[in-house]
């Protein structure tokens, strides 16, 4: 993986963090090549042993212009397996479930009254600042994002200047960022926003959409909410993009 710690950094970083902080989060990655069901239980059970507020799982996706990208292209390393990228994502999520984790977003799982309050904002599509070289923001209309140099940052405000770079969302936009984001949570896309914030016409036209997701039982629509059903776990991002509204 060419990390820049090792699995003893890792614990060790884990241990000192207790000493100080009652609500810790870390991120566990799976679908790695050579990463076996039994060494990703065992992943799973130390993180457990730790009894962590907060997990989340990521599965592994190979970036372009990474070492990893490179050895898999010359052969060296097996290339990521859908097949078991599910299997372990099923590892874990029963495994935590058992152990009183809610599943609230697909990556995250968080112990009673430790959901993540920053994360779920965004999946909420909730307003936010970001300050600082390359942060983002959102006023619920706009995204904006600094310049990531620093210097270019630091420059333009000794000259009054802001660094950054809005994009103005369509209801287009908002619509499809709606089925995608809630798509992804426990609380699912509320039809009652959908109409509030858009109007019948986006309402209507993602029941339509969905009709054919819900006979596959894909999709279950629960109290004016649609969501993503255990089957249609894995394939919640081609739901979604079926769902999309196109400009």
């Amino acid at each position: 993986m060419n990390r820049s710690h090792d699995s003893s950094q890792a614990k060790k970083s884990i241990e000192l963090s207790k000493l100080f902080f009652n609500n810790i989060s870390i991120d566990l990655i799976y679908g790695i090549p050579g990463l076996t069901d039994e060494k990703w239980e065992k992943n799973i059970d130390l993180a457990l042993a730790y009894n962590l507020q907060h997990i989340s799982a990521y599965a592994l996706t190979v970036e372009p212009n990474t070492i990893l990208k490179k050895l898999i292209d010359k052969g060296k390393i097996d290339n990521i397996d859908d097949g078991v990228l599910k299997r372990q994502n099923q590892i874990i999520s029963v495994k935590l479930n058992k152990n009183k984790y809610l599943n609230y977003e697909l990556s995250s799982f968080a112990l009673k009254n430790y959901i993540s309050i920053n994360n779920s904002a965004y999946w909420q599509r909730k307003k936010y600042i970001g300050l600082g070289p390359s942060a983002h923001s959102f006023n619920g209309k706009k995204r904006i994002w600094n310049v990531s140099n620093n210097m270019k940052y630091i420059n333009s405000l000794e000259k009054n200047k802001l660094p950054i770079t809005i994009e103005n969302l369509t209801e287009i936009d908002v619509y499809n960022e709606m089925v995608m984001t809630g798509l992804r949570t426990i609380w699912g896309i509320s039809l009652d926003d959908i109409e509030k914030q858009l109007g019948k016409k986006f309402k209507n036209y993602l029941l339509d959409k969905s009709k054919v997701k819900i006979d596959k039982r894909l999709l279950v629509l629960d109290k004016k909410c649609l969501k993503i059903t255990s089957k249609g776990r894995f394939l919640s991002d081609g739901i979604a993009s079926d769902l999309f509204m196109l400009n």
